[in-house]
């Protein structure tokens, strides 16, 4: 690790998808570097205990890369059998780590910045401001093969339907639509998991 950060923010010790997450695409002071990313405790003021037992103690990326991976700390009110989100989805945490153990870290890297790259399409040519959120976790939670397909269907609709380019709430809602649709058939829920008590 350099200077004690991680080599690559932009996925959790914890499995999380930093490279996916609405903060990471925030402008501004409030921008999240990632997970222990450069100036991490500057912005986010402390870290977290993934951070201190995987990155400090350990000097690991991920704990799918650790002996005792899952431990007693996937047994929290983010991961366990009752789990809910903050602002970003942790459904694909476990999911990710169980990937980086099983096919190695730079594979999991390599489809993340599949990933990325069709995110930041999206937010760069169909984002109205409001869609954000939703690209992001439409773009965590649906097979990249779908994800891309949902893109290139979009781009095709507005293209066909004539819509300018400039008119970004129309594309927004064409993609939205799509991303939906597509969730809707593969049984896949684009919505933050709230806790119990949520209003």
């Amino acid at each position: 690790m350099n200077n004690m950060e991680k080599k690559n923010p932009t996925i959790g010790c914890c499995g999380i998808d930093c490279g996916l997450c609405p903060r990471y695409y925030t402008e501004g002071k409030s921008r999240c570097p990632g997970c222990f990313g450069p100036k991490f405790l500057e912005i986010m003021g402390q870290t977290c205990s993934f951070i201190t037992c995987c990155v400090k103690k350990k000097n690991l990326e991920t704990c799918g890369e650790c002996k005792d991976f899952p431990c007693s700390k996937f047994d929290s009110e983010w991961f366990g059998k009752d789990a809910y989100d903050s602002f970003v989805t942790h459904k694909k945490a476990i999911p990710n780590l169980n990937l980086i153990k099983n096919k190695g870290f730079e594979e999991f890297i390599r489809l993340q910045e599949k990933r990325m790259k069709i995110l930041n399409e999206m937010l760069d040519k169909f984002n109205d401001k409001r869609s954000k959120s939703y690209f992001c976790l439409a773009s965590a939670l649906l097979p990249i093969h779908l994800l891309s397909k949902s893109l290139d269907s979009a781009k095709k609709m507005v293209e066909k339907s004539g819509i300018d380019k400039d008119d970004i709430k129309r594309k927004a809602k064409i993609l939205r639509e799509i991303l939906q649709s597509t969730a809707d058939k593969e049984s896949i829920k684009l919505k933050l998991q709230k806790p119990p008590n949520w209003k």
